[in-house]
């Protein structure tokens, strides 16, 4: 008899918790989707990209498609002019590895000048980037860069904090390659309206930077 009653919770839990996982993804979708773009002809124009920093390549030493197509995107955003300045924000968390930086060169190397770049070494979180464009690059509105899937969490976060964005969304990568990154989106999506609720903070703060002056050390 126990061990059916605890078959029994653990069923209902198992059906509780894809629950709260199916609403939290419809909940993300619906309040993000009257502010995305695909098509450059569509989306207005912004003074800022926030460009959601991945690393550059995959552990088999590929280079990874979510990474390529976010810089892919940007450029066409920038050459369209439908942005002026670029905020790179990733991680660099640790010495021999730097997102942002890996970022800025990339961009260079297809067209946009440097000093239209600037980099944010403390994007640890989709949240960190998001609200730090906010409070340290002085950026009420912006315009988000990464997969429809991603901007749809980082629109969420961005609103939340009173923050007028829309994204601009790259290319997806294949159904198969794309499983184990959507799978984790689930748990990402159930973990934002967690944020949400208890307030979560980006771990570091710091200097305000000015964009549009000459970036220095960037």
């Amino acid at each position: 008899m126990k061990k059916i009653n605890k078959a029994k919770l653990i069923i209902k839990l198992l059906v509780l918790t894809c629950a709260l996982l199916i609403f939290t993804n419809v909940y993300v979708k619906c309040k993000s989707s009257d502010f995305l773009y695909s098509s450059l002809d569509s989306i207005p124009h912004n003074k800022v990209a926030l460009l959601l920093g991945t690393s550059k390549y995959l552990s088999d030493g590929r280079e990874n498609a979510y990474y390529s197509y976010r810089i892919e995107a940007v450029v066409a955003l920038y050459k369209a002019g439908k942005v002026d300045y670029i905020v790179a924000s990733g991680d660099n968390s640790q010495k021999d590895y730097d997102e942002p930086t890996d970022m800025k060169n990339d961009l260079v190397k297809r067209g946009v000048p440097a000093e239209r770049i600037y980099l944010d070494y403390a994007g640890f979180r989709t949240l960190d980037s998001v609200v730090r464009c906010k409070a340290i690059f002085g950026q009420d509105s912006y315009t988000v860069v990464s997969q429809e899937f991603h901007n749809e969490r980082a629109i969420v976060l961005a609103r939340h904090n009173d923050i007028e964005a829309i994204g601009f969304n790259a290319r997806d990568v294949d159904a198969w390659f794309g499983l184990k990154t959507a799978l984790r989106e689930y748990l990402a999506r159930f973990k934002l309206v967690i944020d949400l609720v208890v307030g979560k903070e980006p771990k570091f703060l710091g200097e305000k930077v000015i964009i549009g002056e000459v970036s220095t050390g960037n």
